[in-house]
């Protein structure tokens, strides 16, 4: 399976990506930002950082560069696209998904391990998953997740949440919802499912010896796909 992961100004992990997605098979080009055409990619992954230093808004800049224009088609054209934190932020200023990504609740950076509930997994990104709740890392200053009463009914009809915030047990509780997102989401699709954008980081959840595991099983789930 094919992968590309796109570079920014400001991007901080996309090694950390590359290192994942080769360790699992992937055959992972790196992109730069102003090239204007993408290699063959099966899947193409917006990482996390700071691109542009955050500046106007989280992702606004990186959102207007050419190679944006071609992930845009590729999405367009059922292509797979994964956005991971700066990255989620990114899809939302780009149109790709809808809503965005504001000021944590308590104005605050946040880094933690937090736990997750897999929302839909009637899709590719988790379609193999057997664990319901899983744990993986954050790391944001923007992660609260907002969309208006009419989008986020839209957005429940249509299956379209993803992951979201939750205790150990696996519920949904204000408590475990670290950046005030609404309705405690942490990902979202897009209509057709073949975008996903996430605050979380499964790159960083890859060895049970330094952090935790659970994010292996997302990326071997995605190559079990090929």
């Amino acid at each position: 399976m094919n992968s590309s992961v796109i570079i920014f100004p400001g991007s901080n992990c996309d090694r950390d990506m590359a290192v994942a997605l080769e360790k699992y098979g992937f055959k992972n080009n790196m992109v730069w930002h102003n090239d204007t055409k993408l290699p063959k990619s099966d899947l193409v992954i917006l990482p996390g950082g700071f691109s542009y230093g955050d500046y106007l808004r989280t992702g606004s800049i990186a959102a207007k560069s050419k190679i944006i224009n071609e992930v845009i088609d590729f999405a367009n054209r059922g292509g797979l696209v994964l956005g991971i934190c700066n990255g989620f932020q990114l899809l939302t200023e780009s149109g790709l998904l809808p809503g965005v990504l504001l000021k944590n609740k308590y104005l605050r950076f946040i880094c933690s391990n937090i736990f997750l509930k897999i929302n839909n997994n009637s899709n590719f990104f988790f379609k193999k998953f057997k664990k319901k709740i899983i744990k993986l890392h954050i790391a944001h200053n923007d992660g609260c997740y907002y969309v208006n009463k009419k989008e986020i009914k839209k957005i429940e009809d249509n299956n379209q949440i993803a992951l979201k915030y939750c205790n150990k047990e696996g519920d949904i509780t204000e408590e475990s919802n670290p950046n005030g997102s609404i309705n405690n989401i942490a990902g979202i699709y897009n209509l057709k499912k073949n975008v996903l954008g996430m605050m979380p980081h499964p790159e960083r959840m890859i060895d049970k010896l330094l952090s935790g595991n659970d994010g292996s099983l997302f990326f071997n789930d995605l190559i079990s796909k090929n």
